[in-house]
């Protein structure tokens, strides 16, 4: 028995998205080590203290924050590429581009601040495209009771390449220098890409390999759904769908507190506790190791429920994403109250963790309301879920003035607080159903009435 090609492409996408956060998160690791106090003894006997950039925290800020100025602006322009040039070749040059911009950064660096921000905006660009085409690829390849299945084990890959990158990369910096932070990760991406480029198609029908047997599944749960490059988009309808925006306030919610952590949790470790730059890194990446495998577990037990025990998929959605909320606000305030690491640890690990519960749920939401128009709802969904990771940082540069606990807590207390409010807004707004203005139309292929009928039921 062959293995299937659908989760041939969630595995290939699982190590695509593993390569995009390993190029994304590699700088909040890298910035440690560019800007630490070196004692330096020079040849007079004297001591004395470098740095390679002496930049003020407020500047760490900006460069932290930079790649998302590039990432917010091509969210919608993602999902409306997609479609139309293949979403499987958008999402790997979005990584491919990315990557060779990752391999000049060190050069890049010794030119000054100004040339490194807009290189990182430059990889934001590119980055910006690969969520929006992945979800329009899935509108294509996932039938809708793996949806939730398929969806997060591609992205759980996010997590695990943010676990590798922060362990790895602090062992480069500490044995082989900062440089080889970029030169490692880049050099990955690019041998990615060259398997994804052989390996993936953009539907099952172009896919000369896949069994006839998945390929009449496929098309019977999908019908015309996986051909979208003639649809007429609704814009009026998105934009004024509460499910839309219950959506984009959990996404934004969730990456309030991720990015947070994602950006900044090096710097608090090190502001706060002596460790040294290695041990840092993989402290860092424990919380990320919790939600790589909740995010797996969340998105089959999701299915599970749906197709074992028939549980509506607007409930699913909301006890997992809604619970995992409240779990991180608890464990989050938690964290400003505790004074050790490994307190801090152990609370950080936990709220970042239930997060996987919540990609569970809003994450794949897109593909339930209204899947030919998944990338564009996730693209408008990205692009507000991207405003953390552009004020977040530069927040937490302003606050975090004298590297103190206090200073931290509150950075802590803002995060529970959003968590909170998406949590509240999912709760009333959501829904798992397709919306009648996503509905097909009766002129479209008639295995339609296949993905009304899985539709009802999910």
């Amino acid at each position: 028995m062959s293995f299937p090609r659908r989760y041939l492409i969630a595995i290939m996408a699982f190590f695509g998205f593993f390569n995009i956060y390993s190029l994304r998160v590699n700088l909040s690791i890298a910035i440690v080590a560019m800007t630490e106090n070196r004692t330096t003894i020079h040849a007079n006997g004297t001591i004395g203290y470098d740095q390679d950039f002496p930049w003020s925290s407020k500047e760490q800020g900006l460069l932290l924050s930079s790649f998302f100025y590039g990432y917010i602006t091509t969210q919608l322009l993602g999902g409306w590429l997609a479609p139309k040039m293949g979403a499987g070749k958008l999402y790997g040059l979005g990584i491919l581009t990315t990557a060779l911009l990752t391999l000049l950064t060190p050069l890049i660096a010794d030119f000054g601040l100004v040339p490194l921000v807009a290189i990182r905006i430059l990889e934001g660009i590119f980055e910006g495209v690969t969520f929006p085409a992945m979800h329009a690829l899935w509108s294509r390849w996932a039938p809708p009771l793996e949806r939730s299945k398929l969806v997060t084990i591609a992205y759980s890959g996010s997590y695990f390449g943010t676990v590798v990158s922060m362990g790895v990369c602090g062992l480069l910096a500490e044995h082989l220098g900062w440089a080889s932070i970029f030169y490692v990760s880049g050099t990955f991406a690019v041998l990615w890409w060259i398997l994804w480029f052989v390996l993936v198609k953009e539907s099952p029908q172009e896919d000369r390999f896949i069994k006839r047997t998945e390929l009449d599944y496929i098309s019977n749960c999908l019908g015309s759904t996986a051909d979208q490059h003639k649809l007429s988009v609704p814009w009026k309808s998105i934009l004024t769908s509460l499910p839309v925006w219950a959506t984009v306030a959990a996404h934004f919610a969730e990456n309030w507190g991720f990015y947070t952590l994602l950006t900044q949790l090096p710097t608090f470790l090190s502001d706060t506790s002596d460790l040294k730059l290695d041990k840092t890194g993989f402290l860092a990446a424990i919380p990320y190791l919790a939600m790589a495998i909740i995010v797996q577990t969340g998105g089959q037990l999701a299915d599970w429920l749906r197709s074992r025990w028939r549980v509506e998929t607007t409930k699913v959605r909301k006890i997992f994403t809604c619970g995992a909320f409240v779990a991180q606000t608890i464990f989050m305030l938690a964290t400003a109250y505790t004074h050790a690491v490994t307190a801090a640890i152990i609370c950080l690990t936990i709220a970042v963790g239930f997060g996987g519960f919540a990609w569970s749920g809003f994450s794949v939401n897109h593909l339930d309301i209204a899947p030919q128009y998944a990338s564009l709802i996730m693209g408008l969904s990205n692009t507000v879920a991207t405003l953390p990771g552009i004020v977040s940082p530069a927040l937490t540069g302003y606050i975090v003035q004298n590297k103190t606990s206090s200073e931290w807590h509150l950075v802590f207390y803002i995060s529970a607080g959003i968590y909170m409010i998406g949590c509240v807004f999912y709760a009333f707004a959501a829904s798992g159903n397709r919306q009648a203005w996503s509905q097909p139309t009766e002129d479209t292929d008639p295995k339609t009435g296949n993905t009304l009928a899985l539709d009802s039921v999910n």
